[in-house]
């Protein structure tokens, strides 16, 4: 726990002295043997193709010796480390130190309630509560997570949803980090919870209008996909528990929603590519879900309600940046929708928000976002202003329909981010809450900018970068890459107090916004996917070989980090060009992609054949298997490279991570270069619950980097 009346002079003290004993602590590493696992060899046969795989039995986390493995390569990382723990420490108080413990959200006012969020000092997790009608009204807790957290080495609770009458409350709560939710209703009358316990959801509730009427997605209890939509009544428990809904589509999964007026209940399954919807009035729970429009291969919509008519969020008719179309409710289905906003092929249409008075639109061009507001009445369009060229923003928690404010979020890669209440009529803004970042903090003390990159083929690749304005830049300033470029996902530039610690020290920060995100449209994503997924590969190799040519810093100054999916681009990156980096983070990364995209049995798997490939089929087989890290390790030398990963992880399966650190142990060049497995025992894929919890996962990374570059 930091302590936080530092005598400012005492703490500018203890910087000084740190930095001055920290280069000489990390030459004093102690050397330690890695674990060796176990050879067994097993066979993959496809397609006339043998992959043999010396690691196989790894996967399985019921057998004791796999357990001891892991617990070994922990151990092997810890202590090969232990020369960090001081600087591990150091960075986790400055982290810590940064963070306003006792936090409040922006008070959100919905159906007679303000609703608010906070965080009580050195505790963890969020309290939830609500004031009825006015702020100073009498405090009701709705939950204290660390109450509730209580015994537990990992709590997670979401989906909280209030019943119309504002006496019962839904929610989901994960005690094991794979993500299988269990839903409870509480009774807010008497602060008890009732006899409903369903287990194996999503953790999302959703109330019909009678107050008494739940509808939940249940998962499969394997793959863990979301596959079925039942019906309950929290008064007769278990015996009501209806099935309504089966996906029986294996590359489809299923949720359920409400519409933002109120009316009606919504069930949606969707792939990568595809959607479609079924409805039912949200006042009538026994009736019958009917169809918006059914499936069409390659087809993805939602719904929105306003009046007598549904909006259609969608990519019909070759609006592949997507376009909104409106439809009457009594006959929706695609030969009834009515262009509302055109398709415009150097905009991509993100969100759309619907008010009484207003509507609104989350826009993206040449990479930035842009909030417009536009009146029912003549739909003349305002655009909220923006500054910068690296930031984020969005539209925030906007669930009151009958209300001419609307809140947004603004951040930058030096500005604390802000929620930002405009009202829509007069456009006059107000600030409902900015980021705190305590201690001696000053935006004016960065600077950042974005800087294009011409990748092999000639197409430019936008790059967002942060530092210090008084650094010198040069072959010898140390440099951190971030990419991720799967699934659309677009990792826009933001604030975190995080990366200041590395920043702080002399590095340069960088985002870069390579293909297989929608940065640039959608065409951005289809371009970094599927039998283009190599793009999205080269063009981060490219952008590190351009920030070394231009002398932003040099490869033994350059770092990557990547999670995930970005897991797997570090390692394509480092089998195809180890020599351009020092130090490499791979977290949780999906590294196995011929053996996991061939195992339906796996939770994603099914479902992500639209964007990877099914390897059932050759030409995809044989594309996945030229880039899967796994399969194509070399007798080379690798940069260093701490590998993180989840015991309990449900999307990127622990023995991925294992098994791609022994192979890579066992095939590559031998030298002084450290590969480290760090996997938590007791989480999943987001790692450790509790906002302590991860900012320390977080110092363990930054420490790694800094310990490198302190070798140099």
């Amino acid at each position: 726990m930091v302590n936080r009346i530092y005598n400012i002079a005492a703490l500018i003290s203890l910087i000084l002295l740190f930095s001055c004993t920290e280069k000489k602590i990390m030459n004093q590493e102690h050397q330690f043997e890695a674990p060796k696992p176990k050879i067994k060899e097993h066979q993959h046969k496809i397609h006339n193709d043998i992959r043999i795989d010396e690691f196989y039995w790894l996967n399985n986390p019921d057998d004791p010796e796999v357990i001891d493995y892991l617990e070994k390569e922990n151990h092997y990382y810890r202590n090969s480390t232990r020369h960090l723990k001081d600087l591990e420490d150091q960075l986790f108080s400055e982290m810590r130190s940064r963070i306003k413990e006792d936090e409040s959200s922006a008070p959100y006012f919905y159906n007679g309630y303000w609703y608010i969020t906070r965080y009580e000092k050195d505790k963890q997790h969020p309290i939830y509560t609500r004031k009825k009608e006015n702020l100073s009204a009498t405090e009701e807790v709705l939950f204290d997570c660390n109450e509730l957290a209580k015994g537990y080495d990992y709590f997670k609770l979401v989906g909280i949803n209030i019943s119309p009458d504002n006496k019962k409350v839904v929610f989901g709560v994960d005690t094991l980090s794979r993500r299988k939710y269990t839903i409870m209703v509480k009774d807010l009358e008497s602060d008890e919870l009732l006899d409903i316990n369903i287990k194996n959801t999503t953790g999302y509730g959703v109330w019909a209008n009678d107050n008494e009427h739940i509808f939940y997605t249940k998962k499969n209890s394997k793959t863990l996909r979301a596959e079925s939509v039942f019906r309950q009544s929290i008064n007769r428990g278990k015996v009501s528990d209806k099935l309504i809904y089966t996906e029986t589509d294996s590359t489809f999964s299923t949720f359920v929603s409400k519409s933002k007026s109120e009316s009606y209940i919504f069930i949606g399954s969707f792939s990568t590519l595809t959607s479609e919807y079924r409805f039912l009035d949200a006042s009538k729970p026994f009736g019958d879900f009917k169809l918006v429009q059914k499936r069409i291969d390659g087809l993805e919509y939602s719904v929105s309600h306003f009046k007598n008519n549904f909006y259609i969020y969608s990519n019909a008719d070759n609006a592949n940046n997507f376009k909104i179309d409106v439809v009457p409710i009594s006959n929706p289905s695609k030969e009834n929708w009515k262009t509302f906003l055109p398709h415009r092929k150097d905009i991509l249409l993100e969100d759309i928000d619907l008010f009484k008075n207003f509507w609104v639109t989350t826009e993206r061009f040449n990479g930035l976002t842009k909030i417009f507001i536009r009146n029912w009445k003549d739909s003349d369009k305002i655009e909220i202003d923006m500054n910068g060229e690296t930031y984020t923003s969005y539209t925030s928690t906007n669930l009151e329909f009958d209300t001419n404010y609307l809140r947004y979020v603004f951040s930058s890669m030096t500005q604390p981010s802000k929620v930002i209440q405009i009202e829509m009529n007069t456009l006059k803004k107000k600030v409902l809450k900015e980021q705190i970042i305590q201690g001696n903090f000053d935006s004016n003390n960065y600077t950042s900018k974005r800087i294009w990159v011409d990748s092999r083929d000639g197409t430019k690749i936008p790059v967002s970068i942060l530092h210090k304005k008084n650094i010198e830049i040069n072959s010898k300033t140390p440099l951190l890459m971030y990419g991720y470029g799967s699934y659309g996902s677009t990792i826009d530039p933001s604030f975190s107090s995080n990366i200041l610690s590395l920043v702080d020290r002399g590095f340069i920060y960088s985002i870069a916004h390579i293909r297989g995100s929608e940065y640039l449209g959608r065409a951005w994503y289809d371009d970094g996917k599927m039998l283009n997924k190599k793009n999205t590969f080269f063009d981060f190799i490219d952008v590190a070989r351009h920030l070394i040519d231009q002398n932003y810093t040099s490869s033994k100054h350059l770092y990557a980090y990547g999670g995930s999916a970005g897991g797997l681009l570090m390692g394509f990156v480092v089998n195809e060009a180890p020599d351009l980096f020092n130090g490499v983070i791979a977290a949780v990364p999906f590294v196995d992609v011929v053996t996991t995209m061939l195992d339906e049995s796996i939770p994603l798997t099914t479902g992500e054949f639209d964007e990877w490939g099914n390897p059932k089929y050759k030409k995809y087989y044989d594309y996945i298997k030229s880039y899967s890290p796994y399969d194509n390790i070399k007798n080379q030398l690798y940069p260093n490279l701490l590998v993180t990963s989840g015991l309990h992880d449900s999307q990127v399966q622990y023995w991925e991570p294992a098994k791609w650190v022994a192979r890579l142990r066992l095939k590559s060049k031998k030298s002084n270069h450290k590969i480290y497995l760090d996997t938590n025992m007791e989480a999943g894929h987001g790692g450790s619950s509790g906002r302590f919890n991860s900012l320390r996962e977080t110092s363990k990374k930054y420490s790694f980097l800094i310990g490198l570059e302190n070798q140099k």
